[in-house]
């Protein structure tokens, strides 16, 4: 059963808020056997689990204030990187998840095949690499945002190529369907420690700019 199926409809109240919040937008940790705070993102690790929003500020909070022995009723050690760790796993579970969607056969990559598949309306996200040229990013951008695509830029392009098995990978396509949707649950979890879309990225990129990739447009449409 995916991620998606098993926690549907499911709520756990958040350590810093106290609020009910579904699953899917929460961190669920557990006490590790020395007693170090132990983050469970597949919520399949034993032990009584401690919930907390999916974004830094939460887990910071969370561990600042002593919040997981508060809820434990036991000392536990939630170190001071723990935010970062977390991050760390969302982006690993982000991109074994890419990996995986490609021999499923539910991803594509290279500019046209993209391009193509955002015109037609199957793309669920549009995957670019942070560091790719602005002239390919901005045509795919385009399209994503006249056909309602989600978009993400939150790996670089050294990333996307070791995910995907390619040589450097910059455009891709996540195909509308279940592995869309649970990967735009991971993403969403990832968004609360990086942004899916960099900040230097302009919103109306035009052509401009070297390309140095054989799936860059160049001078494509």
């Amino acid at each position: 059963m995916g991620l998606a199926a098993a926690t549907s409809d499911r709520e756990r109240r958040d350590l810093v808020t106290h609020q009910a919040m579904d699953e899917t937008c929460l961190i669920r940790f557990v006490a590790g056997p020395d007693g170090a705070v132990v983050p469970d993102l597949a919520r399949k690790l034993p032990g009584r689990g401690m919930w907390v929003a999916a974004d830094r500020a939460s887990i910071e909070t969370a561990a600042k204030k002593n919040l997981f022995s508060r809820s434990a009723k036991a000392p536990l050690k939630a170190p001071a990187d723990l935010a970062d760790t977390v991050e760390s796993l969302l982006v690993r579970r982000c991109l074994d998840q890419l990996g995986l969607a490609r021999r499923e056969g539910v991803l594509i990559s290279g500019f046209e095949k993209c391009a193509a598949a955002i015109r037609i309306g199957a793309a669920a996200w549009l995957i670019e690499a942070s560091d790719g040229a602005s002239d390919g990013r901005g045509k795919l951008l385009n399209l994503a945002r006249h056909q309602a695509t989600q978009v993400c830029g939150a790996f670089s392009a050294d990333d996307l190529s070791l995910a995907l098995g390619l040589e450097n990978a910059i455009h891709a396509v996540l195909l509308a369907g279940g592995r869309a949707d649970r990967w735009g649950q991971e993403a969403s979890r990832l968004a609360g420690f990086r942004p899916l879309r960099p900040p230097e990225w302009g919103p109306h990129e035009g052509p401009g700019g070297g390309s140095g990739s054989d799936e860059d447009p160049g001078s494509g449409p």
